[in-house]
């Protein structure tokens, strides 16, 4: 094998792992141990809505701009009139 190749999977690699290492010890669940005030509960509209509607609407608005996107557009550089075969 290339030790190029061999060198750059070994830094990915390397890179990946630190980086992991990082995002876990400075995640708010390695402060679990002091004890904060959480703050006021959702109530359930709050909760209903946070959770349920806003996902299923960005999942409709994501929807509908990639079908807008999608669609065919008019061919306006033809000179061919339709239902004529020229």
């Amino acid at each position: 094998m290339n030790r190029k190749r061999v060198a750059r999977a070994g830094a990915v690699t390397l890179g990946t792992v630190l980086t992991t290492l990082l995002m876990m010890l400075t995640s708010p669940a390695a402060g679990a141990l002091s004890r904060d005030d959480p703050g006021p509960g959702l109530s359930v509209f709050e909760t209903l809505a946070y959770f349920v509607v806003a996902p299923l609407a960005l999942f409709g608005l994501i929807a509908v701009l990639v079908v807008l996107g999608d669609r065919p557009r008019k061919d306006t550089t033809s000179n061919v009139r339709p239902g004529r075969s020229d």
